[in-house]
Protein backbone atom coordinates (compact mmCIF):
# COMPACT_ATOMS: atom_id res chain seq x y z
CA UNK A 1 0.00 0.00 0.00
CA UNK A 2 1.21 3.30 -1.34
CA UNK A 3 1.72 6.11 1.84
CA UNK A 4 -1.05 8.85 1.30
CA UNK A 5 -0.40 11.02 4.46
CA UNK A 6 -3.98 12.78 5.11
CA UNK A 7 -2.70 15.53 7.09
CA UNK A 8 -4.88 15.93 9.78
CA UNK A 9 -6.18 13.99 13.03
CA UNK A 10 -10.21 15.37 13.14
CA UNK A 11 -12.61 13.93 10.46
CA UNK A 12 -16.12 14.96 10.60
CA UNK A 13 -18.42 16.99 12.56
CA UNK A 14 -18.90 16.74 15.68
CA UNK A 15 -22.76 18.01 15.01
CA UNK A 16 -23.28 14.98 12.92
CA UNK A 17 -22.74 12.41 15.65
CA UNK A 18 -25.05 9.27 15.40
CA UNK A 19 -25.72 10.13 11.19
CA UNK A 20 -25.17 6.88 9.62
CA UNK A 21 -25.70 5.49 6.41
CA UNK A 22 -27.76 2.39 5.83
CA UNK A 23 -26.46 -0.83 5.14
CA UNK A 24 -28.30 -0.09 1.83
CA UNK A 25 -26.70 3.26 1.18
CA UNK A 26 -23.02 1.71 2.07
CA UNK A 27 -23.76 -0.73 -0.07
CA UNK A 28 -24.48 1.08 -3.17
CA UNK A 29 -21.30 3.34 -2.75
CA UNK A 30 -19.49 0.03 -2.84
CA UNK A 31 -20.87 -1.08 -5.78
CA UNK A 32 -20.55 2.31 -7.41
CA UNK A 33 -16.75 2.36 -6.14
CA UNK A 34 -15.27 -1.00 -6.02
CA UNK A 35 -15.31 -3.28 -9.49
CA UNK A 36 -13.09 -6.16 -7.83
CA UNK A 37 -15.74 -8.68 -6.68
CA UNK A 38 -12.37 -10.21 -4.40
CA UNK A 39 -11.67 -6.73 -3.04
CA UNK A 40 -15.62 -6.05 -2.24
CA UNK A 41 -15.66 -9.54 -0.91
CA UNK A 42 -12.68 -8.36 1.59
CA UNK A 43 -14.55 -5.05 2.77
CA UNK A 44 -17.94 -7.46 3.65
CA UNK A 45 -15.88 -9.66 5.67
CA UNK A 46 -13.96 -7.15 7.43
CA UNK A 47 -17.32 -5.48 7.82
CA UNK A 48 -19.12 -8.51 9.59
CA UNK A 49 -16.16 -9.46 11.60
CA UNK A 50 -16.31 -5.70 13.10
CA UNK A 51 -19.95 -5.89 13.40
CA UNK A 52 -19.48 -9.18 15.04
CA UNK A 53 -16.69 -8.10 17.74
CA UNK A 54 -18.78 -4.95 18.55
CA UNK A 55 -21.71 -6.60 19.70
CA UNK A 56 -20.34 -9.81 21.30
CA UNK A 57 -16.72 -8.29 23.01
CA UNK A 58 -17.76 -4.35 23.10
CA UNK A 59 -21.72 -5.34 24.01
CA UNK A 60 -22.16 -2.60 21.65
CA UNK A 61 -26.12 -1.33 20.77
CA UNK A 62 -27.38 -1.74 17.46
CA UNK A 63 -26.55 1.84 16.38
CA UNK A 64 -23.20 1.14 17.81
CA UNK A 65 -22.86 -1.91 16.00
CA UNK A 66 -23.80 -0.45 12.57
CA UNK A 67 -20.94 2.29 13.13
CA UNK A 68 -18.17 -0.64 13.46
CA UNK A 69 -20.01 -2.34 10.59
CA UNK A 70 -20.04 0.76 8.26
CA UNK A 71 -16.15 1.62 8.89
CA UNK A 72 -14.98 -1.97 7.69
CA UNK A 73 -17.75 -1.70 4.63
CA UNK A 74 -16.58 1.21 3.19
CA UNK A 75 -12.50 1.28 4.91
CA UNK A 76 -11.21 0.51 1.06
CA UNK A 77 -13.71 2.36 -0.89
CA UNK A 78 -11.41 4.13 -3.20
CA UNK A 79 -8.43 2.06 -3.10
CA UNK A 80 -9.20 0.55 -6.35
CA UNK A 81 -10.44 3.12 -8.57
CA UNK A 82 -8.71 5.65 -6.75
CA UNK A 83 -5.22 4.42 -5.38
CA UNK A 84 -3.38 7.85 -5.02
CA UNK A 85 -5.99 9.18 -3.07
CA UNK A 86 -6.97 6.62 -0.60
CA UNK A 87 -8.69 7.20 1.77
CA UNK A 88 -9.23 10.64 1.14
CA UNK A 89 -11.72 10.31 -1.47
CA UNK A 90 -14.30 7.68 0.83
CA UNK A 91 -13.63 10.27 4.32
CA UNK A 92 -14.50 13.62 2.16
CA UNK A 93 -17.33 11.81 0.61
CA UNK A 94 -19.01 10.85 4.13
CA UNK A 95 -18.29 14.92 5.21
CA UNK A 96 -19.94 15.59 2.78
CA UNK A 97 -22.73 13.62 3.88
CA UNK A 98 -22.41 14.44 7.34
CA UNK A 99 -21.94 10.97 8.42
CA UNK A 100 -20.93 10.75 12.80
CA UNK A 101 -17.14 11.37 12.74
CA UNK A 102 -16.03 8.50 14.25
CA UNK A 103 -17.17 6.10 11.47
CA UNK A 104 -14.91 8.49 9.41
CA UNK A 105 -11.95 8.48 12.15
CA UNK A 106 -12.14 4.55 12.31
CA UNK A 107 -11.41 4.63 8.32
CA UNK A 108 -8.81 6.98 8.22
CA UNK A 109 -6.77 5.39 11.07
CA UNK A 110 -7.01 1.57 9.45
CA UNK A 111 -3.67 2.21 8.48
CA UNK A 112 -1.73 4.45 10.85
CA UNK A 113 1.46 4.39 9.06
CA UNK A 114 -0.02 4.86 5.51
CA UNK A 115 -2.62 7.90 6.66
CA UNK A 116 -1.17 9.29 9.55
CA UNK A 117 -3.62 9.11 11.56
CA UNK A 118 -3.10 7.38 14.64
CA UNK A 119 -5.94 4.92 15.90
CA UNK A 120 -7.72 6.44 19.33
CA UNK A 121 -10.64 4.12 20.11
CA UNK A 122 -11.64 0.18 20.33
CA UNK A 123 -13.02 0.85 16.95
CA UNK A 124 -10.24 2.35 15.29
CA UNK A 125 -7.88 -0.01 17.52
CA UNK A 126 -9.74 -2.70 15.88
CA UNK A 127 -10.32 -2.46 12.25
CA UNK A 128 -6.94 -1.53 11.99
CA UNK A 129 -6.40 -5.08 13.45
CA UNK A 130 -8.77 -6.94 11.27
CA UNK A 131 -7.86 -5.95 8.20
CA UNK A 132 -4.77 -7.08 7.52
CA UNK A 133 -5.46 -10.55 9.57
CA UNK A 134 -8.91 -11.07 7.97
CA UNK A 135 -7.14 -10.85 4.06
CA UNK A 136 -4.61 -13.57 5.63
CA UNK A 137 -7.02 -15.42 7.24
CA UNK A 138 -8.72 -15.67 3.49
CA UNK A 139 -5.56 -16.09 1.80
CA UNK A 140 -5.13 -19.05 3.86
CA UNK A 141 -8.52 -20.75 3.28
CA UNK A 142 -8.39 -20.15 -0.51
CA UNK A 143 -5.22 -22.76 -0.66
CA UNK A 144 -7.27 -25.20 1.54
CA UNK A 145 -9.44 -28.11 -0.37
CA UNK A 146 -12.48 -27.62 2.29
CA UNK A 147 -11.86 -23.55 2.31
CA UNK A 148 -12.58 -22.82 5.53
CA UNK A 149 -13.94 -26.28 6.67
CA UNK A 150 -11.86 -27.67 9.55
CA UNK A 151 -9.61 -24.56 9.45
CA UNK A 152 -7.66 -24.20 12.60
CA UNK A 153 -5.81 -21.18 14.14
CA UNK A 154 -2.22 -23.37 14.26
CA UNK A 155 -2.25 -23.56 10.29
CA UNK A 156 -3.04 -20.08 9.62
CA UNK A 157 -0.17 -18.81 12.40
CA UNK A 158 2.51 -21.41 10.83
CA UNK A 159 1.48 -19.66 7.69
CA UNK A 160 2.03 -16.41 9.15
CA UNK A 161 5.65 -17.21 10.05
CA UNK A 162 5.93 -17.87 6.19
CA UNK A 163 6.96 -14.71 4.42
CA UNK A 164 6.54 -16.12 1.06
CA UNK A 165 2.73 -16.70 1.94
CA UNK A 166 0.05 -14.25 1.34
CA UNK A 167 3.83 -11.80 0.70
CA UNK A 168 1.33 -8.52 0.27
CA UNK A 169 0.10 -8.80 3.76
CA UNK A 170 2.40 -6.70 6.02
CA UNK A 171 2.88 -8.96 8.88
CA UNK A 172 4.94 -5.31 11.03
CA UNK A 173 0.66 -3.94 10.93
CA UNK A 174 0.13 -6.90 12.47
CA UNK A 175 2.55 -6.59 14.98
CA UNK A 176 1.48 -2.99 15.24
CA UNK A 177 -1.90 -3.82 15.00
CA UNK A 178 -2.16 -6.19 17.96
CA UNK A 179 0.16 -4.08 20.17
CA UNK A 180 -2.27 -1.79 20.68
CA UNK A 181 -5.22 -4.79 21.91
CA UNK A 182 -5.50 -6.29 25.01
CA UNK A 183 -6.14 -9.78 23.19
CA UNK A 184 -4.24 -12.04 21.65
CA UNK A 185 -3.07 -12.94 17.96
CA UNK A 186 -4.50 -16.61 18.13
CA UNK A 187 -7.94 -15.00 19.67
CA UNK A 188 -8.25 -13.07 16.88
CA UNK A 189 -7.78 -15.17 14.02
CA UNK A 190 -9.92 -17.46 15.52
CA UNK A 191 -12.81 -15.12 15.56
CA UNK A 192 -12.36 -13.98 12.48
CA UNK A 193 -12.30 -17.66 11.16
CA UNK A 194 -15.49 -18.15 13.06
CA UNK A 195 -17.41 -15.12 11.67
CA UNK A 196 -15.95 -14.34 8.09
CA UNK A 197 -16.68 -18.09 7.10
CA UNK A 198 -20.00 -17.69 5.23
CA UNK A 199 -19.22 -14.25 3.78
CA UNK A 200 -20.28 -14.37 0.02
Amino acid sequence: MAIHQLGRQQFGDPADAGRLLTIEEANAILNEWVPSPKLQLHMRQVAAVMKAWAIEKEGADEKTALKWELAGLLHDADWEKYPDDHCRLIIERLEAEHIDPEVIHGIASHGPKYFGVEPMNQMDKMIYAFDELSGFVHASALIRPGRYEGMDVKSVMKKLKTPSFAAQVNRDDINDAMSRIDQPLESIIDFIIQHQRDVV
